[in-house]
């Protein structure tokens, strides 16, 4: 989510000699981003970076990071959140992920082909994730690639619909509410140089969330299971001195019936920037996009970029006939030059949408 990388990209502003010799640092940022999901979102957060003992005397230990972060947006929004990522014993355990509680609302435009004209609705749920992996492998890529389990908890609480529309009707599962429990199996492979600004390396995240089970709230307890199979995967070249060509290629397929919040979806300002997050949402989702990325002076950057994607259910693995396409440019501000932080300003184009997008960090 956008608040996962915001939180955790700002935690990077600390000096660098927060981690050492001090084990413990709290850092204090406030918190403000502008999506059009939200509009314009402000807040305060506190970071707590950790270096644990184990690791005094291993140079390459990456820094654990725990931030607690509250935002208000214009669209009156809540969010209490906790992002993680925590490295252990020589960088040979990997855990990251959040807990939060939102109030929020969102727009429904429908589920796959069945379009309907957008319907505002409210929902309050607590969420959370956790990702937890042990470094494998002795050979190539040895101490880039991981392997572990991964936990999903979401009570999805629809609070209000549209009067007469498509949610309110009953028909769409979870469409008035449902709780989401599943686990599952992850690798996760990264030789990227930098982690906020790479140059070149590529990072990988597969996941396999087996038997889900979401049951039903409001005026339906049906319980349903599904399975979900994701990849999400981004590379980086260097084509000269100031340029940077990143590739991103993202695949999420679902089987069985899942609540149709946790669809595969396209929208956002991660996956095909210019279009509302979930603009679009089926079973099955396909995309690439790219991004140039190059110098314009000194702090200054810009940026060009653009992406296709395709749906699918459960007759069709994916409607290739149907592209969703968007493109759009932006700037960057690099904020901090010591980890390359970039401030981003992207605006992006689909067909008959566009969206404006101000927060840190690349989109992928």
């Amino acid at each position: 989510m956008l608040l996962t990388t915001v939180l955790l990209a700002l935690s990077g502003l600390a000096p660098a000699d927060t981690v050492h010799p001090k084990r413990l640092a709290l850092i204090p940022v406030p918190l403000v981003y502008y999506t059009p999901e939200t509009r314009l979102a402000y807040g305060a957060a506190a970071t707590a970076t950790v270096h644990f003992r184990r690791d005094d005397n291993f140079a390459a230990a990456r820094p654990s990071q725990l931030t607690l972060a509250l935002a208000y947006t214009q669209n009156r929004q809540l969010l209490l959140y906790l992002p993680f990522q925590i490295f252990y014993d020589h960088n040979r355990y990997y855990a990251y992920g959040e807990v939060g509680y939102y109030r929020y609302n969102y727009y429904f435009y429908g589920v796959g082909q069945q379009e309907v004209p957008r319907e505002l609705y409210g929902v309050n749920f607590p969420r959370v994730r956790v990702n937890v992996f042990r470094r494998i492998g002795a050979g190539l890529g040895a101490g880039k690639l991981y392997a572990g389990l991964r936990y999903q908890y979401e009570d999805y609480r629809v609070s209000s619909v549209a009067v007469g529309g498509l949610l309110a009707s009953g028909t769409v599962p979870g469409g008035l509410g449902s709780r989401l429990t599943g686990g599952g199996l992850g690798l996760f492979y990264d030789s990227r140089d930098n982690v906020f600004f790479p140059k070149k390396g590529v990072v990988a995240d597969f996941s396999a969330f087996l038997r889900n089970r979401a049951v039903g709230t409001g005026l339906t307890s049906e319980t349903t299971r599904f399975d979900r199979y994701a990849a999400d995967v981004s590379e980086y070249h260097a084509l000269g001195q100031h340029t940077i060509l990143a590739v991103n290629y993202f695949g999420s397929f679902t089987v069985g019936t899942a609540p149709f919040n946790a669809l595969s979806l396209l929208g956002g300002s991660r996956r095909l920037r210019g279009y509302y997050e979930g603009r679009y949402r089926d079973q099955n989702v396909a995309l690439v996009q790219t991004e140039l990325r190059f110098d314009v002076y000194k702090r200054l950057g810009a940026v060009a970029f653009g992406g296709v994607g395709t749906l699918g259910d459960e007759q069709t693995l994916l409607r290739l006939r149907e592209p969703k396409g968007a493109y759009g440019g932006g700037l960057r501000f690099t904020a901090n030059r010591r980890d390359h932080l970039n401030v981003r300003l992207d605006y992006g184009l689909g067909q008959q949408s566009s969206g404006f997008y101000l927060t840190v960090g690349e989109a992928f």
